[in-house]
């Protein structure tokens, strides 16, 4: 009981690590959430201080998450206990305890934390995400295409028990996408792929 308890909060921190904050301060002597689309994600950190930071960015994010949730699967095979590992790992990059509650949207480290669990259904929903990037251009109609079928798509691979966390994520994952949500239904979403000239102002979604 007690190691559970202590790795849920041992995952919520270690999952509030803003990598995008640290790198892209490491590197470029920016704050990500300053400048660019003003957050702290992969994107984000590409647009700032190049692709391969950015790439970076996303492995670790997504690790972290990973990580977390594939150690509690190492002492604990309850679906419900490993449901919140994944819900502690993701909460905690969205809602970062060294960025005072705030943090990132939680793309990267949802698919870790569900990689974890469900590694197939997580790839499949992962590709699908990656197809309607290269169909649209859009990162954030990538991540929202993720966010719902992910918990399709345990359904229909009977992996049941890890729905409800699916949902939970996905709700938490259009929240903070809410901006993009509302731009792209007025057609003012700007694709990942800025032209010269674009405006610096916030506007796409890093993959975070």
């Amino acid at each position: 009981m007690i190691l559970n308890l202590a790795w849920l909060i041992i995952t919520y921190v270690l999952c509030s690590v803003p990598f995008g904050v640290f790198i892209t301060r490491a590197v470029c002597g920016l704050d990500p959430r300053e400048h660019g689309s003003r957050n702290i994600g992969a994107t984000n950190v590409a647009r700032l201080c190049g692709a391969r930071y950015g790439v970076a960015v996303l492995a670790l994010d997504l690790l972290k998450g990973f990580f977390c949730v594939w150690v509690a699967t190492t002492f604990n095979d309850g679906w419900l206990y490993l449901s919140l590992c994944a819900l502690a790992a993701v909460l905690g990059h969205m809602y970062s305890c060294f960025l005072s509650g705030r943090g990132g949207k939680g793309f990267a480290t949802t698919i870790g934390g569900f990689l974890a669990l469900a590694p197939l259904t997580t790839v499949l929903s992962v590709a699908l995400c990656i197809a309607v990037i290269v169909l649209s251009g859009f990162v954030s109609l990538g991540a929202l295409m993720f966010g719902a079928a992910l918990p399709v798509l345990l359904l229909l691979g009977g992996n049941v028990a890890f729905v409800p966390a699916a949902l939970v994520a996905m709700l938490f994952l259009y929240w903070k996408h809410r901006d993009n949500i509302e731009r792209l239904a007025r057609g003012q979403e700007n694709p990942w792929r800025r032209k010269k000239g674009d405006s610096d102002e916030p506007d796409e979604p890093e993959v975070e």
